[in-house]
């Protein structure tokens, strides 16, 4: 069997790693810090924690499968899931609510209808009809099978145009279809605010971003009992049963190329590990920003997908327990110079000293250009007041939160950027707009090296990272027969 060099813990890195363990390979993990989860992090302080990286899991069967292929007990043996209801609460501009039940197309019209009047419903449910056209077009190809090496196709726009008598309008970006489709502002912003939390600005992400809010409303949001550290808690368990070994701080140098192929990695105290494959679970744009990968090898498309999109967030501690009605996740939209923030509030004793505290995290994705300095516009932030802000309009989600608040702590994408190598969010893959937004594919230009986690194909977000390391593995063990997942 195969010597097998994996670079980095990431959630991405450690699914192929465990399912390389069980196809028999020797693995070793490589991680420079000193802990594993990658982006998939907690904040704790004072008997409070926060996740800070994501805070709900979509399509938990990429997860399942990963248990069920890598050992006897199952993911639900293993963590706590929950599906969230409402799946969120949706706070408008204007003052205007809606609750958004979680995985229900009838509910979802029905809250719709009561909240922002008649037919608002149904040219949701409209919407989401087309949205599933995108999603079946491109499911295996963006999700479930290797990259194509002809991208063209991907590049095609696979939301379908409207007809309108014998000619078809068109559709260019997300917020076009916004504003031409659902017709009524407070839909238009609810179709962004999916957007957004992936780190896309509608402004500019294709129409085919509209498989986001399909893949929500199909397939639910869970919570992870305990954050979802828990999860990455679960899976480097699995790792190590299945005799993963894991190097912590210790970083790599460099992957070594012997004979026009991958052939093990340099780590930073000069030591040179050998290896049949070597998998990457870093960000590529990394990679090769910092020579561990060299890039003259004809990959000419930029390494790769970058929204120029970061995330700050802020966790607060809180005193007195969550009100009875209080729900898990909620949008609030912007007003005036406020940002878009998501709050979330999970009711879990895991996160609080007590019940007579609330641990309460809130999010916002900033724009900003790809490839700049981090640190100054972190200073920015700071100096503009940023996380005010986001508090003050995290105050429409939770009541008497000034009063409550007993301190809080700020992350901002520089912060980001030294857990994991890059401060921008990676974006699930999604099809339209001439390839731009295909991250790296998993099988890199130099043999033998294979790239995993949010930065290579399927992209950003847990499944997207799960899936890339089942297709990680699955062209290490079946090469070239293997056609993707099943």
């Amino acid at each position: 069997m195969a010597r097998i060099v994996v670079i980095g813990a990431g959630l991405g890195a450690m699914a192929a790693a465990a399912r390389l363990a069980v196809a028999g390979h020797t693995v070793t993990v490589y991680e420079k810090t000193s802990t594993y989860g990658g982006a998939v992090g907690r904040f704790e302080r004072d008997g409070f924690g926060f996740d800070t990286g994501p805070g709900l899991l979509h399509l938990p069967a990429v997860y399942r499968d990963l248990f069920v292929k890598t050992g006897k007990e199952p993911l639900e043996e293993c963590v706590s899931l929950t599906q969230v209801d409402p799946a969120a609460r949706h706070v408008f501009a204007d003052g205007t609510r809606v609750d958004l039940p979680n995985a229900s197309r009838a509910g979802t019209a029905a809250a719709l209808d009561a909240a922002l009047g008649a037919g608002a419903g149904e040219r949701w449910g409209d919407f989401m009809v087309r949205a599933r056209e995108a999603w079946d077009r491109t499911r295996r190809p963006l999700l479930e099978e290797p990259q194509p090496a002809d991208l063209t196709p991907l590049g095609r726009e696979p939301y379908p145009a409207l007809k309108a008598g014998l000619l078809r309008r068109p559709t260019t970006t997300l917020a076009q279809v916004g504003a031409r489709e659902l017709r009524h502002p407070r839909l238009a912003a609810l179709l962004d605010s999916y957007a957004w939390s992936y780190g896309f600005d509608p402004a500019t992400a294709p129409a085919a971003a509209a498989v986001l809010p399909y893949m929500e409303q199909t397939f639910g949001s869970w919570y992870v009992g305990g954050g979802l550290r828990a999860l990455a808690d679960a899976v480097y368990e699995r790792c190590r049963q299945r005799r993963v070994e894991f190097v912590f701080d210790t970083p790599v140098e460099h992957v070594v190329e012997k004979d026009g192929r991958a052939a093990g990695v340099r780590l930073a105290g000069g030591e040179t590990v050998e290896a049949d494959h070597v998998v990457s679970g870093a960000p590529v744009p990394a990679l090769y920003r910092d020579h561990v990968v060299e890039g003259e090898r004809g990959d000419d498309r930029p390494h790769h997908q970058v929204n120029g999109t970061g995330r700050v967030t802020v966790c607060l501690a809180l005193r007195g327990p969550r009100e009875a009605d209080a729900v898990h996740r909620t949008v609030v939209h912007a007003e005036g110079g406020r940002p878009t923030v998501t709050v979330l509030r999970p009711d879990d004793p895991a996160l609080r000293p007590d019940g007579a505290y609330e641990s309460v995290t809130v999010t916002a994705t900033v724009r900003t250009d790809p490839g700049q300095d981090w640190e100054p516009f972190a200073d920015r932030m700071v100096e503009a007041a940023f996380p005010d802000r986001m508090v003050e309009a995290a105050g429409r989600a939770v009541p008497d939160l000034a009063e409550r608040l007993l301190w809080r702590h700020v992350r901002t994408p520089e912060d980001v950027r030294r857990d994991t190598g890059a401060a921008e969010v990676p974006g699930p893959a999604l099809a339209g707009a001439g390839g731009r937004l295909l991250p790296a594919a998993n099988r890199s230009p130099l043999p033998g090296l294979y790239f995993a986690g949010g930065w290579s194909h399927p992209g950003g977000g847990l499944a997207h990272a799960g899936m890339s390391g089942a297709l990680v593995a699955g062209l290490i063990v079946e090469g070239a027969d293997f056609r993707g997942s099943q």
